[in-house]
């Protein structure tokens, strides 16, 4: 009887330690740089905290710091995210040059013509490649890249001539290597540095795609955009929503499936549309402002002007151990393969 009764006793403790994991609450902190009002924060992290917090029935509850709100600056985010000092976060893989060698072929000038494509094709590359080489710190919940990069500044940019001299923000090593191609004076830093240094005159334009800029109210800062709003963008930027590994294995099997199924490949195409979307916003608030447009034999300088920027990134690949070329032909054929 007594050995019955310690029987029933330890099946009875089994179950109620199973039932106690299986309700194991887990709070995500995601943390990025960009404002509250930026579409990657509204139209993208906001409804993925509602969907996951539904699915999972509060089980899993997101939190969200915009803004740096955690401390740190743009370039400290992955680690952040490495070290656990958060949970997830949102970056550009970009604010850190030289880290993260392969993903930047996403970024090369008149590569990308398809927003969305991209973002899937780039996803595709992390999943098969990238996550176990570059992002082997970190979990990838989704990559992407933003929408056409434009050029925003104080006076009109119609021609090569035009950019000569000029301080031009440049987000990543790519694209401030392709700035200085075109003639400008590149200078690189993050998103939230722009307003400040244009108020100063350490810049005097940014390239940056429509969809970011209402945030910082750049339309009121610069007048003159020139754009590229046919064929192969002048230039896009990598994003990517990176997990620290320890907080993703730890999660119960239950939840990690809700996040899985909320994130990859499907939540990579939803960024990349809410950027490609939200160009329209940013369109409107710079109405009034002048809108330049290079013709077919203008826009054929700056493509041939930006041809060195791949002859160093193929380079620099080779010192880095791959095969540039044949990364290019690969990112080509996966924007293909996603439209």
């Amino acid at each position: 009887m007594a050995n019955i009764m310690r029987t029933t006793a330890t099946a009875m403790a089994l179950a109620l330690t199973t039932t106690a994991a299986m309700a194991q609450d887990v709070t995500l902190r995601v943390h990025h740089f960009m404002s509250e009002v930026s579409g990657l924060h509204a139209d993208l992290l906001v409804p993925f905290k509602e969907d996951i917090e539904a699915a999972s029935d509060g089980r899993i509850e997101v939190e969200l710091y915009a803004s740096m709100a955690l401390g740190g600056g743009p370039a400290d985010l992955y680690d952040q995210a490495a070290d656990g000092a958060v949970d997830i976060i949102l970056t550009l893989p970009g604010y850190t040059a030289g880290r993260f060698n392969r993903t930047e072929v996403f970024e090369l000038p008149f590569l990308m013509d398809d927003t969305v494509a991209g973002s899937k094709a780039f996803y595709d590359l992390v999943e098969a490649e990238l996550q176990d080489d570059e992002y082997d710190e970190t979990h990838i919940l989704a990559a992407w890249v933003h929408s056409r990069g434009h050029l925003h500044a104080e006076e009109p940019i119609r021609t090569l001539e035009d950019l000569s001299g000029r301080e031009m923000r440049g987000p990543t090593r790519v694209v401030t290597d392709l700035l200085g191609e075109l003639g400008a004076i590149p200078v690189g830093m993050p998103l939230p540095a722009i307003p400040e240094n244009l108020s100063k005159g350490v810049i005097s334009g940014a390239a940056l795609p429509w969809e970011i800029t209402p945030s910082i109210r750049l339309a009121e800062m610069v007048t003159n955009h020139t754009v590229i709003e046919e064929g192969p963008a002048l230039y896009t930027a990598t994003f990517i929503l990176a997990m620290n590994i320890d907080a993703y294995d730890d999660m119960p099997d239950d939840l990690r499936t809700i996040l899985d199924e909320h994130t990859g490949k499907a939540m990579s195409e939803t960024a990349g549309a809410v950027m490609r979307n939200r160009d329209q916003i940013g369109r409107d608030a710079a109405e009034g402002n002048t809108f330049i447009e290079l013709d077919e034999a203008e826009l054929a300088r700056w493509v041939e002007a930006a041809q060195p920027v791949y002859g160093r990134w193929v380079e620099r690949a080779a010192d880095e151990g791959f095969d540039g070329e044949a990364a290019i032909d690969q990112a080509r054929a996966l924007i293909e393969e996603n439209k």
